[in-house]
């Protein structure tokens, strides 16, 4: 899996296009790495160079930021490693995120890197740092200081009794959903290569001041040696109770898998109610079993993400009318 989880089919037939992305480590005195693009076989065009768009973050500044990745700076495990808090140097507070081993090739995680760092959207959190040592892979993204959507909607995640934050007003919710499903266009539809995030939740949308939602967790290990494979790998990958049921029973991957999942979080948005919650009776554990089933409360909801539903379209229109 890449960086941000994988390139859609569209993209990996463009890129055949126009020759293949090509890694090219040509690391100088100043340590900096270039991702090229092939031109065409016969062609003798200058290679376009696309370098990495943030700085490299030394060992040394990571350790003592993170006071050694001990347990003082650790504020979660998200997908795929161990997530710390860090004043840089720069005086930016930052997220880092120290990976799990993968036996991915620099050269490939860097090309990764290299995409991840040029995506800039005020809905998509931003790569600022990064780091590649020997066996230590380090990414660090901007920091989201209210925390995510779940935290709020249903307390810390992992932090056992923790209790959720101030009821969210209805207009919070739309413009944190709004925030959110902008930032999954960004992503399906005007980055370039398109972009499938594979584990959309209410964990992976952060949320900034005056409830600015981003799409966060991009996945930066490896699943396949390239994007083709991993596009059309049967490895059922994401979080249980976002699943598309198309995508968990058959692994087949698309955009239409995220806009699933999206569909829960809207859910959860609504309700206030976990996605799978094992406290409750059966029949009632799925959320969206429940809201498909329950006659006492569907209407309500249907009214609800009615309203939501055209609310969001509202903004799109607005945005593509610009």
């Amino acid at each position: 899996m890449s960086c941000f989880s994988c390139c859609e089919e569209d993209d990996i037939h463009k890129a055949s296009d126009t020759g293949p992305y090509v890694a090219n480590n040509s690391a100088g005195h100043n340590g900096s790495y270039h991702v090229t693009e092939a031109s065409r076989s016969n062609d003798t065009q200058t290679v376009d160079v696309q370098p990495i768009a943030v700085p490299a973050i030394s060992v040394d500044e990571l350790k003592e930021i993170t006071d050694n990745f001990g347990q003082q700076a650790l504020i979660g495990e998200g997908s795929y490693g161990r997530v710390y808090h860090g004043l840089l140097k720069t005086g930016q507070a930052a997220a880092i995120k120290k990976l799990d081993s993968s036996k991915q090739p620099d050269q490939e995680f860097l090309a990764q890197v290299s995409m991840v760092s040029r995506l800039k959207n005020e809905n998509v959190v931003e790569l600022v740092g990064y780091c590649v040592d020997g066996g230590l892979r380090v990414v660090a993204y901007e920091y989201a200081s209210n925390g995510s959507l779940h935290d709020i909607l249903h307390g810390r995640k992992g932090v056992k009794g923790a209790q959720p934050g101030p009821v969210l007003s209805w207009p919070q919710r739309v413009k944190i959903a709004v925030g959110a499903a902008k930032g999954l266009e960004y992503l399906h539809e005007k980055a370039r290569p398109h972009i499938i995030h594979r584990d959309i939740k209410s964990s992976n949308v952060l949320l900034f001041d005056d409830d600015v939602a981003k799409i966060a967790d991009f996945d930066l290990s490896n699943q396949a040696p390239d994007s083709a494979a991993r596009l059309h790998s049967t490895r059922v990958l994401g979080t249980f109770g976002y699943h598309a049921p198309e995508y968990a029973m058959t692994g087949q991957l698309s955009s239409k898998s995220d806009v699933y999942s999206f569909g829960v979080v809207l859910l959860e948005l609504l309700t206030g109610r976990k996605p799978v919650d094992h406290t409750l009776p059966r029949g009632q554990q799925s959320l969206v079993t429940w809201v498909l089933i329950s006659s006492r409360f569907s209407s309500l909801l249907i009214k609800g993400a009615w309203v939501l539903y055209l609310k969001l379209f509202q903004v799109i229109d607005l945005i593509i009318s610009i």
